[in-house]
C-alpha cells in the first residue's frame, strides 16, 4: 500500500484548490484509486464533521475527497441559498481538481447538491449515492419539523439535540451515537474553520425551496441513467424514510436500503457495513472493477 492508502483521515491535511470561480476550496484527500469518490457534506457540516472511520472504510478500497462547498467552513466566498447554485460551486471545485469522471456520496443536503450535479452535468458523474435523501418537489418535505430545525439549527451546536436527531431513540443507537461523536470531535490539530450563521441560513432556505411541492422535478429525475444507491435511517426524523423510497422509485437504476435501529447519522452508526455495501454497490455495476480499466484495487 501507499503513503496515501495508509493515511487515516483523522491525520489528513487540509489543502486548497484554486478554482476558476475566483475561490479556493478547502478539501482533504486519502486513499488512491483512478476515479475519485467525492462527498458532499450535511446541513452545517464541515471537513471535520465526516466520521474518520467512515471515511477510512471507504478508503480502503479507493481516492475519497471531502471539501467544503462555496462559504462553507475554510472555503471562502458566501454560501448560496439554492441547490443550483450549490451544485455549479461543486462543479467548479471538481474542475479545479481536473476531474473527467467521479462517484459522488452526498448525505443530507449534500444529497440533494448531488441529484443536481447528475442532472445538469451527468458526463462528470459516474455512480451515485445518496444517503438520507429525499427527491425535489416531494409532498411533506416543506422544511422540518420544529423540534428538529431547533435541535440542528440554534446558532451554537447543541450536541444532545444532534445525537437526537442524528440517532435513533434506543440505547444501542445512543450509545453508537456517542461513540460517533468521539471521533468525528476528537481531532485536536489541523481543524476546519467551524460553519457560519449564514451558511446556516442559506442552506435552510435551499432545503426549504427544495421542498415546496412540485410535481416537474420529480419527473424530471427519470433523466438520472447512472448507477444509484439510496440509503437512510429507518427511524431519520430529518428526512423521512418515506422519501427514500419515493426517490428510488423515480430513478430508473436505483436500490435502496434501509439501516435498522438508526436515524440521520445511519452512515456514522453503521459504517463498516455502509462502507462494504458502497463498495460492493459500484462493483456490482461494474463501475469501481479493474477490469473495467480502473485501478481501485
Amino acid at each position: 500500500m501507499t503513503t496515501a492508502q495508509k493515511q487515516a483521515y483523522a491525520d489528513a491535511p487540509t489543502k486548497v484548490v484554486a478554482a476558476a470561480n475566483g475561490f479556493g476550496y478547502a478539501y482533504r484527500d486519502i486513499g488512491s484509486g483512478a476515479v475519485p469518490l467525492v462527498l458532499l457534506q450535511h446541513f452545517r457540516g464541515n471537513l471535520d464533521n465526516w466520521d474518520p472511520a467512515l471515511i477510512d472504510a471507504l478508503a480502503s478500497h479507493r481516492r475519497v475527497i471531502a471539501f467544503d462547498n462555496v462559504g462553507v467552513g475554510g472555503t471562502n466566498g458566501t454560501t448560496p441559498n439554492t441547490i443550483e447554485q450549490m451544485a455549479a460551486g461543486a462543479v467548479s471545485f471538481l474542475d479545479a481538481m481536473q476531474f473527467d469522471r467521479v462517484d459522488i456520496l452526498g448525505f443530507s443536503i449534500g444529497s440533494f447538491v448531488a441529484q443536481a450535479i447528475a442532472l445538469t452535468r451527468p458526463a462528470l458523474v459516474r455512480g451515485l449515492i445518496l444517503a438520507s435523501s429525499a427527491p425535489k418537489g416531494a409532498a411533506g418535505m416543506h422544511g422540518w419539523a420544529p423540534w428538529v430545525i431547533d435541535a440542528v439549527g440554534k446558532p451554537e451546536p447543541d450536541p444532545v439535540g444532534y445525537l437526537k436527531v442524528f440517532f435513533a431513540n434506543s440505547a444501542s443507537s445512543q450509545q453508537a451515537g456517542q461513540q460517533a461523536a468521539q471521533r468525528i470531535f476528537g481531532r485536536a490539530s489541523n481543524l476546519d474553520q467551524p460553519t457560519t450563521w449564514q451558511t446556516r441560513q442559506a442552506q435552510y432556505d435551499a432545503v426549504c425551496a427544495w421542498g415546496i411541492p412540485n410535481d416537474s422535478p420529480l419527473q424530471r429525475l427519470s433523466a438520472i441513467r447512472q448507477p444509484v444507491f439510496v440509503a437512510n435511517g429507518d427511524s431519520d426524523p430529518m428526512i423521512l424514510p418515506h422519501f427514500s423510497y419515493v426517490l428510488a422509485g423515480l430513478i430508473p437504476h436505483a436500490r435502496l436500503k434501509i439501516y435498522p435501529d438508526s436515524a440521520h447519522g445511519f452512515l456514522f452508526q453503521h459504517s463498516t457495513e455502509f462502507a462494504s455495501d458502497v463498495e460492493q454497490f459500484l462493483r456490482d455495476n461494474d463501475i469501481g472493477s479493474s477490469s473495467k480499466g480502473n485501478s481501485d484495487e
